[in-house]
């Protein structure tokens, strides 16, 4: 009788600049785990520096990692695409007798793959996305509020990209989008685990970051970006590249105009959009907020019943 596939998924998660990463690389090394990214901005390759890719940034990071940096900075990407990627990936690990290891804060995501979210098959309308990518988010989200009130509820109303797909499909449908959304039977079997440090270390963990962003040269990657793809949707809204304010590749992006403004605003926006993802994460009573690695890696033993494998596989051939 053929054994029963591993069928174990590790989520690490929490607000930006946490320290998933490198949380992320102990596990997984520890665990003989692979990583499979869960960043809806980390996905996009060439956008190594203002996303702080863990490729780049995070010592030790593994050369078995999945969904990273692989699409180009001018393509789509929306949740259902990437929770077929993602399934793909992980499936794949536990294939292999290896841990998959979900890391990332973007919480629409995480919540895709774990409560395996179904979403509504509506082709993208380019005229109709034409025509609302032109308002700002808070318009948007005065629109999508009359068209899905219960749905308004639940969305970041200061993520334009979502709100743009949620009023197209509630147009094209003629239904709110959120109700099209239905949870399916879980695909794993599924631990989370959070990292929220407290506010000041937080603060300082963004400042430090942002100052190693620039010293890495966050200027000419911009800069690089635009001329190769110009001033895409993704740049336009995504923190550390919107705040050189759509500047073209011609003119000057010095990273420190009006005395460090630019990141002062790198930095304010960073914090504004991690108290977003503790707002987001803190409704998922089934996290397991821990502190540290040793407190995430009792967890994980014990969910993945190592120590009682570890003698099985020890013991004594008769």
């Amino acid at each position: 009788m053929m054994q029963k596939r591993n069928n174990k998924l590790i989520v690490i998660l929490g607000p930006t600049a946490s320290g998933k990463s490198d949380l992320a690389v102990k596990l997984a090394k520890k665990f003989n785990g692979e990583i499979v990214c869960a960043d809806s901005r980390q996905v996009y390759k060439e956008m190594l520096i203002g996303t702080a890719s863990p490729v780049l940034q995070t010592p030790g990071f593994p050369p078995a990692h999945h969904l990273f940096n692989f699409l180009e900075p001018n393509k789509p990407l929306n949740v259902a695409m990437y929770k077929k990627m993602a399934e793909k990936a992980i499936e794949d690990i536990q294939k292999q007798g290896k841990v998959p290891f979900l890391v990332g804060g973007t919480g629409l995501y995480i919540k895709a793959i774990v409560d395996n979210l179904q979403f509504p098959k509506l082709k993208p309308s380019p005229k109709l996305r034409k025509e609302i990518e032109q308002k700002t988010a808070p318009q948007l989200f005065t629109m999508y509020k009359k068209l899905d009130p219960k749905g308004a509820k639940q969305i970041d109303k200061n993520n334009k990209r979502r709100l743009v797909r949620a009023i197209e499909v509630c147009q094209i449908s003629g239904e709110p989008f959120w109700s099209q959304r239905q949870k399916a039977t879980p695909l794993f079997d599924v631990l989370q685990i959070g990292l929220n440090p407290p506010k000041p270390e937080l603060e300082k963990r963004i400042a430090k970051r942002t100052a190693k962003m620039f010293k890495l040269g966050l200027e000419k990657e911009v800069k690089a970006l635009v001329k190769k793809y110009g001033w895409t949707s993704v740049l336009k809204n995504t923190i550390g590249y919107q705040e050189f304010g759509g500047l073209t590749s011609s003119q000057n992006l010095s990273p420190e105009p009006l005395g460090g403004l630019t990141s002062e605003l790198i930095k304010l926006h960073t914090l504004q959009f991690a108290k977003r993802q503790i707002t987001w994460f803190k409704k998922d009573k089934k996290i397991a907020w821990v502190k540290g690695s040793t407190q995430a890696q009792k967890l994980v033993k014990k969910f993945l019943n190592y120590r009682k494998q570890n003698k099985a596989n020890n013991a004594p051939k008769k």
